[in-house]
């Protein structure tokens, strides 16, 4: 997380919706040879306590999880690049404004018999944004398919810790030179999701 305080107002309420929104990041833990990191989908549960998610089995983290350990998910949004001339002011310097959260907690594997329900909240909470698209379950599948599918893959769950998010969106400028910015990085903005990240900018000052 970036230190600087003005880039961490968001209550932490606000950084797990983000998170849930998301619903994908990358999943960290300590390994004997240095970091083991996996991109993973996850679900964050409505009381902001616990996360869940599967891994395939022959994932180096599964092979990890001999016990429980301690872990972190960096859920990654908008992004960009952000030019000094952008500023309309002397003396700046390039920067990258970004959204992140962390989530911080201490990873254990399931019992095989919980995937199946962790599959299916997964794959509904991200078929309800398709509608009006009947939602895809997993009944559709093939007798026995399902059945062996999950084999290939366990299920982990993840009680948080803490919840930290960094909403770098130049707060720390005048309001007048984050404005010119953020029309910057909606017409040049190198990164991703650059609309979302320019309207983000722009309504710091709304929020102040």
């Amino acid at each position: 997380m970036h230190p600087n305080p003005a880039f961490h107002t968001r209550q932490e309420i606000e950084n797990l919706a983000f998170a849930r929104e998301r619903g994908f990041g990358v999943l960290a833990v300590n390994g004997e040879n240095g970091p083991l990191l996996s991109h993973i989908p996850f679900l964050v549960d409505d009381d902001g306590k616990t996360v869940w998610l599967h891994l395939v089995r022959s994932n180096p983290i599964v092979r990890a999880l001999t016990e429980n350990r301690a872990a972190r998910i960096a859920v990654s949004g908008p992004d960009s690049y952000i030019s000094p001339d952008w500023y309309g002011v002397i003396d700046q310097v390039p920067t990258w404004n970004y959204v992140a959260v962390h989530l911080t907690g201490e990873l254990e594997l399931r019992p095989q018999d919980e995937l199946h329900g962790i599959l299916d909240r997964q794959s509904a909470h991200f078929e309800d944004r398709l509608v009006p698209k009947q939602p895809w379950t997993t009944d559709k599948m093939s007798d026995g398919v399902m059945t062996r599918m999950m084999r290939a893959i366990v299920p982990c769950r993840m009680v948080l810790t803490s919840v930290e998010g960094t909403w770098k969106l130049n707060q720390n400028k005048a309001p007048e030179v984050r404005q010119s910015a953020a029309d910057h990085v909606d017409a040049y903005g190198q990164g991703t999701e650059l609309k979302l990240l320019s309207a983000l900018m722009r309504a710091v000052d709304g929020q102040s």
